[in-house]
């Protein structure tokens, strides 16, 4: 009886330490990076948008598989849960550089939508969302 005694208790704690261990993965994955749906619109139609924080600053970037929309000056925007649309850096800079992430302003408390904007036209490129709206800062 000892021995199925110390299997039935080795097992438990193995148990235990997997469950703690599979805990500890979706904490950090919660912690981590947040990647969105696909863009869907107009002239953007690749690519997504990861959300990362480094440090202590919300940064958001672009997939290596966005491509840039042939517009005159598209613009990074993002929308919050109350519908506030925020107007940010352009997404082209001097020569043929992009800027393909940026950091969110401490005025930007969540983001529900991220869009394409462009200024001179004055229209949305394409737009994409996140499973869920998220909470910076």
């Amino acid at each position: 009886m000892v021995p199925t005694t110390r299997r039935t208790a080795a097992l438990g704690i193995g148990s235990i330490a997997l469950a703690a261990l599979l805990g500890f993965a979706s904490f950090a994955q919660a912690q981590g990076s947040h990647t969105s749906r696909t863009f869907a619109g107009a002239k953007v139609n690749a690519g997504t948008v990861t959300h990362v924080k480094e440090g202590g600053k919300d940064v958001l970037k672009l997939s290596s598989d966005f491509k840039v929309p042939d517009t005159p000056d598209p613009h990074w925007q993002v929308v919050d849960s109350k519908g506030r649309v925020f107007l940010l850096q352009r997404l082209g800079i001097k020569g043929d550089k992009v800027n393909t992430q940026i950091t969110l302003p401490d005025y930007v408390t969540d983001v529900a939508k991220v869009q394409i904007y462009c200024a001179w036209a004055e229209v949305v490129l394409g737009e994409t969302m996140f499973d869920k709206v998220l909470s910076t800062n």
